[in-house]
């Protein structure tokens, strides 16, 4: 009998080493809560990267945007309504094609057309301010149509 209760104990020890949950103070006395560790943090840069979407795209030489534009900064719109504390930055891009003028003052318009449309979706405009990195930064290396599409954008990051 005493070996049927020792193999009890150690089933129940091995289940609770093999938890998969962490455990967090819940403030007083040390006892632990259950917490479950998966996803982003609600409001935070990487829940809009993952749940939004930080990154609209644009035509070539084009700065108006398109539907699935749109639609990702509605989303954008939306999670700024949910998270009032937070101000974002637009960043536009542009590909490595056309002189660095030409590049940074196409890049400002995209990120005015990214941020005057989160504006017109209710997002006050001191919380959104704008750059333009022109051709500086870009997201896909490589010198063809592929790269040069991703390299054409406006992200917007939480500040």
């Amino acid at each position: 009998m005493n070996i049927k209760i020792l193999g009890a104990f150690a089933s129940v020890a091995l289940l609770a080493a093999c938890a998969s949950t962490q455990t967090a103070s819940t403030g007083s006395g040390g006892g632990g809560a259950q917490v479950s560790t998966s996803g982003p943090v609600p409001g935070s840069e990487e829940d809009l990267v993952r749940n939004v979407g930080d990154r609209v795209f644009y035509d070539f030489n084009m700065s108006n945007l398109k539907p699935d534009s749109r639609a990702t900064l509605d989303k954008q719109a939306a999670w700024l309504a949910k998270y009032p504390q937070n101000n974002v930055q637009v960043a536009g891009n542009c590909d490595e094609r056309g002189t660095e003028e030409y590049n940074l003052a196409l890049g400002q318009r995209r990120a005015n057309a990214a941020a005057g449309y989160l504006e017109a979706k209710g997002v006050t405009q001191s919380r959104v301010t704008t750059i333009s990195y022109g051709k500086d930064r870009p997201t896909a290396l490589g010198h063809d149509e592929q790269a040069w599409a991703q390299n054409r954008n406006a992200i917007t990051s939480v500040r």
